[in-house]
């Protein structure tokens, strides 16, 4: 096991299913994800992980509605539905069993990487003293893909600036046609990610 953070347990992780609390589990102290629900894209922490279900521990009190989809830092994505909460956490049964030593192996659709949110968030962009709108597509804890008019190089500084972030100073580290990819020099912790991606989704959450 990675790090000595995973140790296999049978416990159970809140109020739910007989079926979730007689599955073995194997506890992840720290396993970032996300979940897909109605109201958006939102940051947890995986907490315990069975065939069967997780449970997650959120950064903020849960979104409404009982479905939803998992998805880790590798691309594997899960459907579930939640069977209990209490306070910020939450357990969820997956529609089918799944591969448990896949998810604690981190094998997915692609190699390990930060989250990063879908949003339509639109930004100014101070370039060589002068604004341009553009608009925040997908949003992580160290970079940014956004899309504007303006041409910009490689490896330009750039600064974002909205009422709902922080100002916010980066370097282009890729471009295909009106899009860019931006890498932040100051990073998000994975907390601050997280009330970050609720309130630009939902700020009624963090009221609750």
């Amino acid at each position: 096991m990675e790090r000595g953070v995973l140790e296999t347990v049978i416990r159970a992780s809140g109020p739910g299913s007989e079926e979730l609390r007689a599955a073995p589990r194997v506890t992840l102290l720290i396993r970032p994800a996300k979940l897909a629900m109605p109201e958006g894209e939102f940051v947890c922490v995986i907490r315990d992980v069975s065939a069967s279900g997780v449970s997650v521990r959120m950064f903020h009190p849960l979104p409404m509605g009982e479905a939803a989809v998992l998805e880790t830092e590798t691309g594997m994505r899960v459907t579930m539905h939640r069977v209990w909460d209490r306070d910020n956490e939450a357990g969820f049964q997956f529609e089918e069993p799944i591969d448990v030593a896949a998810l604690v192996n981190e094998i997915g659709s692609y190699r390990k990487r930060k989250l990063r949110i879908g949003i339509d968030l639109p930004v100014n962009l101070a370039v060589l003293g002068q604004k341009h709108p553009a608009m925040i597509r997908n949003l992580s804890q160290q970079g940014a893909r956004i899309e504007c008019d303006v041409r910009l190089a490689l490896i330009q500084m750039v600064r974002l600036e909205s009422g709902y972030l922080p100002e916010i100073r980066a370097k282009v580290r890729w471009r295909r046609d009106s899009q860019f990819g931006l890498v932040f020099e100051d990073t998000f912790s994975l907390g601050d990610f997280a009330q970050i991606a609720a309130r630009l989704q939902s700020p009624s959450l963090l009221s609750r």
